[in-house]
């Protein structure tokens, strides 16, 4: 027979409890008991543990820090989570009064999220890092490429010609401004809950400010009530991470289509290629899709923790603590694959300039340029300059010709047009349709030409440093609290 007329229920213990044992075990076991130092060392800074008490306390932390960690105990349901366990062997060393002296002015509440905030931030720092390097990838790969021509697309057709130095630009513009939400993201985990306690604080002298310090957080977060009601800090997060995968999701999709037979502008080198196990002529740039699906997964599992607070009500709720913290942390795990798979690919990839020549010739794509020097040289109006561009496209595609060919069938749209010849020679007309000159022309702010992608390039490797300035103050703060924290703490048992 199963006893169920005691705490934990055998089915309790089995779905629950144990699971988040094992959790805790996982991913907070460290955070945990720095929480315990840094506490004891606040309560005796404050006053409201004397000396020899404190001595105590923070020489028992220390043996069952070791003996837990030496021992990897198994949940037995004698007590209910990790915390209680540490409380027990408290007991068993220092009795029940000095023992419990450590919980003054806190909960498990307060002591919880703090527990999260502080393993969130170490997965957020270590995401950072990651998406700041894909950028500097990004940012070098576009230096080196920025006179590369490629074919731009717009709905799936070859729009103009541009260069990959000015795609890249473009997505790394967009990944610098996902990372400064990410780090936004960061900064509002960054306020400590600890002196909230179950809700309102303490009747006891606690100094919220200094545990903040020695935990690492900038400050403490200031109401009370919303150190364990908020999970901004969560839904936040996780938002911002979504966005940094919705948006390089895309340009994963790009790449899988560049590289297609049927396009091939993009070169994927054979360390990243598979051959097909019947068809030995297939080249399969899996990673790719791998690259691709990983992302999905990802704002998959981002969704999965930010739906889960959907009307949670404004209090300390179990909806937004253990199992759902652990849960989101495989997003993590996938975000990170894809930032470094993405990162090699970018690095090592590069641009079958042979094939994109074919696709400019094949679709006339530099024809907007025709138009534009119409307008400018000619004195013509855009719209008969277009019209003619239009016409001499026509000419050249029906009769499957480069448009560098199609002089004779401008003239002719040009003289239908205007009553005239063009004043344009041969020789020029040429080179105002040659993708390099097309793309010289475009020298406006944020453009492909020489000028402006050095210019753009300097925007965006000083914002470059400036947020990864940002992201590193996080961990010289983490650092030095953590010097500090293990300083105090050292001193208690010298008192």
């Amino acid at each position: 027979m199963i006893d169920t007329s005691v705490f934990p229920h055998p089915v309790y213990k089995d779905t629950v409890l144990e699971p988040l044992f094992e959790g805790v075990k996982a991913h907070y076991v460290g955070a945990i008991n720095e929480i315990n130092k840094a506490h004891l060392v606040m309560l005796r800074e404050t006053g409201i543990l004397d000396e020899a008490t404190t001595r105590q306390i923070a020489t028992a932390l220390v043996e069952i820090e070791g003996e837990l960690a030496s021992s990897d105990p198994v949940y037995t349901g004698e007590y209910e989570d990790y915390f209680f366990l540490v409380e027990a062997e408290l007991k068993k060393r220092l009795g029940p009064d000095v023992a419990g002296m450590l919980h003054t002015a806190r909960s498990r509440n307060d002591m919880d999220h703090t527990v999260f905030k502080l393993a969130l931030g170490k997965h957020c720092d270590k995401l950072a890092e990651q998406a700041l390097h894909l950028c500097s990838q990004m940012l070098r790969k576009a230096d080196a490429e920025k006179a590369t021509l490629i074919t731009a697309y717009t709905h799936g057709q070859p729009a103009q010609p541009s260069t990959y130095g000015h795609y890249l630009c473009a997505a790394a513009e967009v990944l610098l401004r996902d990372i400064a939400r990410l780090l936004q993201a960061r900064h509002n985990i960054d306020h400590c809950p600890m002196g909230a306690a179950a809700i309102t604080t303490s009747g006891f002298p606690i100094n919220r400010e200094r545990m903040a310090e020695l935990l690492g957080f900038s400050e403490p977060l200031r109401n009370s009530y919303g150190c364990i009601a908020s999970v901004d800090y969560v839904t936040g997060l996780y938002s911002a991470m979504k966005l940094v995968f919705l948006h390089l999701g895309r340009l994963i999709q790009d790449f899988q289509f560049w590289s297609t037979f049927e396009v091939g502008q993009l070169y994927v080198p054979n360390s990243l290629v598979q051959i097909s196990s019947i068809m030995p002529q297939k080249r399969n740039p899996v990673p790719i899709e791998h690259l691709r699906h990983l992302a999905s997964v990802t704002i998959g599992r981002c969704d999965a923790i930010v739906n889960t607070m959907h009307n949670t009500p404004f209090t300390d709720m179990n909806d937004s603590e253990g199992e759902v913290q652990q849960a989101g942390y495989a997003a993590f795990e996938s975000a990170s694959r894809v930032l470094e798979l993405l990162t090699a690919l970018i690095s090592e990839s590069s641009i079958n300039e042979k094939r994109v020549a074919q696709n400019i010739d094949a679709a006339c794509i530099t024809i907007t340029e025709l138009a534009d020097t119409l307008v400018r040289e000619e004195d013509l109006s855009f719209r008969q300059a277009h019209e003619i561009a239009a016409e001499t496209a026509k000419a050249v595609i029906a009769q499957n010709q480069p448009l560098a060919e199609g002089y004779s069938a401008f003239q002719c749209a040009f003289e239908a047009m205007v009553q005239r010849a063009s004043g344009i020679t041969e020789v020029h007309f040429r080179e105002v349709v040659s993708p390099q000159y097309f793309v010289a022309q475009r020298e406006r702010t944020g453009g492909p030409a020489p000028s402006a992608m050095t210019a753009s390039l300097g925007v965006y490797q000083t914002e470059l440093a400036r947020l990864t300035s940002e992201f590193r103050r996080f961990e010289t703060t983490s650092e030095a609290a953590q010097n500090q924290r293990q300083t105090a703490f050292s001193a208690l048992m010298q008192e």
